[in-house]
C-alpha cells in the first residue's frame, strides 16, 4: 500500500469531508427543523468533493515530475475512489449512528407527511441498509466520472 500512500491520504481526507459535511448539516438544521431544503443544500458537498480530487491529483502530477497523462489521473483516482467506495459503509454507519441518529425517522415523517410516498416505502428507503447500498454504489459512480473529468484538466505533457 505505500505505493498508493498518496491515494490512501486523499481517500481519508474525503472520508473525513463527508463526515465533516453530514455534522455541518445536521448543526445547520438540514437534518430536522430545515429538512425541506435537504434535498437541494446536500448537493452542494459536489464543491469540496471534486476540489479533493483536483488537489489530490494536481499532487500526483506534481510527484509524477510535473508530467501527467490522463491514464496516470485516471488510475490515481480510481484508487482514491476504490478506498472510498470501500469505507462508504462505515462512513454511513458513523453519520447515521453517531451524527444523526433521528434523521431516517425525520426524512420519513417529512416524506409521509408530505405525500412523497406511503409510510413503507418511506421507512423501505429511508434506512441504514438502503443508505449503505446507495452511497457506495454512488460513490463508485460518481468517484468515478470525477476522475475521469478531473484527469482530463490535470493532465500535463513532460516539457522538452
Amino acid at each position: 500500500m505505500s505505493k498508493h500512500r498518496l491515494e490512501l491520504k486523499w481517500a481519508l481526507i474525503f472520508c473525513a469531508m463527508m463526515l465533516s459535511w453530514m455534522a455541518l448539516e445536521k448543526a445547520v438544521g438540514l437534518h430536522d427543523v430545515h429538512i425541506a431544503q435537504h434535498m437541494v443544500w446536500t448537493n452542494l458537498v459536489a464543491v469540496p468533493a471534486i476540489a479533493i480530487y483536483v488537489l489530490a491529483l494536481l499532487e500526483k502530477r506534481r510527484k509524477l515530475g510535473g508530467a501527467m497523462s490522463w491514464k496516470e489521473g485516471f488510475f490515481s483516482g480510481m484508487i482514491i475512489t476504490l478506498i472510498v467506495t470501500v469505507l462508504t459503509p462505515l462512513t454511513q454507519y458513523i453519520t447515521s449512528s453517531l451524527i444523526t441518529p433521528e434523521y431516517f425517522a425525520n426524512v420519513t415523517r417529512f416524506s409521509v407527511e408530505q405525500g412523497m410516498m406511503t409510510q413503507e416505502a418511506a421507512e423501505a428507503n429511508f434506512n441504514l441498509h438502503s443508505y449503505m447500498v446507495q452511497a457506495t454504489i454512488g460513490a463508485l459512480i460518481m468517484g468515478t466520472v470525477t476522475s475521469a473529468l478531473v484527469a482530463l484538466f490535470v493532465k500535463r505533457k513532460a516539457r522538452v
